[in-house]
């Protein structure tokens, strides 16, 4: 049986509106529209789209905050609405706009206080809090008052606080928001290492796309509070007619390249960017400009996801497939 089981969910909202002066008039908001979906033990799935399509909305039914309209939904074997006591010692939860750790605590004491909230075995707790401290580097900062940790720390122990009670599934909405690049390069690699090394499920939500390529191998698309596309990151490329691209750097200027499988987009003095579709083989291209031309460098660059989406969502299907 799969980890989290999502059948046929919908969740709808009353919404007061102004209508003339001294008038409101009610109206129903559906945020999530009849919603399936399995995630299996074990599976890194970043969940995406744009803003109001139905993400948060889901994660708060996942996670007992919100309960259905209509529909089912599985986590762990656990109905979320109905045993949320249960289900906390299950699941962990990492907001970036929001943190549970103590504010005018030292980030020690924060996490004695979740061992004791979630009654995490003494042993247990010392060997996790010590392996997460040097996985996250953590060492100098747990005497320091939560208030005075930068923000890329305190998602650290924000990350460190949500494992402490050995959760089966992770639930990440917008992880890296507002970090710099080295933050967000060792939240990376951390992640993937709770997920080898421990197993740990991980749905991941965020705007920056480049955390989903580079953790995620699974992508699930909502729009509208409908899930419109599920399936590899590949396929989500080939969905969006992406294209990669090869920049060549020759020794000498040349006329543009003419190569089969790849288009010149642009060419500046000795150096030429050419495009090819993102689900086909870069070899031949590179083979056939390395026969033809007096090649100095070359390098390829993958497309970026969000161009992939946007051009979904502004292409005739409006991303009506599955």
């Amino acid at each position: 049986m799969s980890l989290i089981q999502v059948e046929n969910l919908s969740r709808t909202f009353v919404v007061r509106r102004r209508v003339g002066r001294f008038r409101r008039e009610a109206q129903v908001v559906r945020a999530v529209d009849d919603l399936s979906f399995t995630v299996d033990r074990g599976e890194m799935v970043g969940y995406i789209g744009p803003n109001g399509a139905g993400k948060s909305t889901t994660i708060k039914m996942l996670t007992g905050i919100l309960v259905p309209t209509a529909g089912r939904l599985s986590v762990a074997g656990i109905d979320p609405s109905r045993d949320r006591v249960e289900l906390t010692r299950r699941i962990g939860v990492v907001f970036g706009q929001r943190t549970t750790l103590w504010w005018d605590l030292p980030l020690r004491d924060s996490f004695e206080l979740l061992r004791r909230i979630y009654r995490v075995d003494t042993a247990r707790f010392r060997r996790n809090l010590a392996e997460f401290t040097e996985l996250l580097d953590l060492g100098g900062l747990l005497d320091t008052p939560v208030r005075q940790l930068s923000l890329g720390q305190r998602m650290r122990g924000d990350l460190a606080a949500a494992l402490l009670h050995d959760p089966e599934i992770l639930y990440l909405d917008e992880p890296t928001i507002g970090l710099d690049v080295v933050s967000k390069g060792r939240l990376r690699e951390f992640l993937r290492s709770i997920n080898t090394e421990r197993d740990v499920t991980l749905l991941l939500t965020t705007h920056d796309l480049q955390d989903i390529e580079q953790l995620c191998s699974r992508v699930m698309v909502i729009d509208h509070g409908s899930l419109v596309y599920d399936g590899t990151l590949a396929g989500l490329h080939a969905r969006g007619s992406s294209t990669r691209t090869l920049v060549v750097d020759l020794v000498d200027a040349a006329d543009p390249i003419d190569v089969p499988g790849a288009d010149v987009r642009r060419v500046d003095g000795p150096r030429q960017w050419l495009s090819f579709p993102a689900d086909a083989s870069a070899a031949p291209v590179v083979a056939a400009v390395a026969a033809r031309y007096d090649v100095a460098d070359l390098s390829i660059s993958e497309p970026d996801i969000e161009d992939v989406i946007r051009q979904i969502y502004t292409g005739p299907d409006q991303l009506r497939f599955s």
